[in-house]
């Protein structure tokens, strides 16, 4: 392999790795050393955005959190100030949570989804008919 046809890979791997999605007011973003990062869309100041170990230590705040929740439980969990509310709008809009917003003031969101367990005793199959 040359040179250029490693940094090209090399390169490719890293893009691969660090992924950034962005949502409606926030992002998040899948860094290379394995972290994930939530921020304000658009903002580039380290006062708006919280780095998480993992995705994973992220999803168990989310499931600690109570079925109904709001920025001073976030903050239960000793995250301070404005990223207390930025992490609810961001467990409302990833779609990996399953949860909405469901009061502005002050700042509420609800989970929404069963257990996987509950769901999937609940499953039954249904015929979708067109209405045409």
């Amino acid at each position: 392999m040359s040179r250029d046809e490693a940094t090209d890979l090399q390169e490719a791997v890293g893009d691969a790795l660090t992924r950034r999605r962005e949502f409606f007011r926030t992002a998040g973003v899948h860094r290379e050393d394995g972290s994930y990062e939530v921020a304000r869309r658009g903002a580039d100041s380290a006062g708006n955005s919280k780095v998480f170990e993992s995705f994973g230590v992220l999803r168990r705040l989310f499931d600690r959190l109570p079925d109904e929740f709001t920025a001073d439980d976030v903050g239960r969990t000793g995250i301070t100030g404005s990223r207390r509310h930025m992490l609810v709008r961001h467990f409302a809009e990833h779609p990996a949570f399953d949860c909405g917003i469901t009061r502005r003031n002050p700042l509420t969101a609800e989970k929404t989804a069963e257990t996987s367990e509950e769901s999937d005793a609940d499953t039954e199959e249904v015929e979708v008919v067109s209405a045409d």
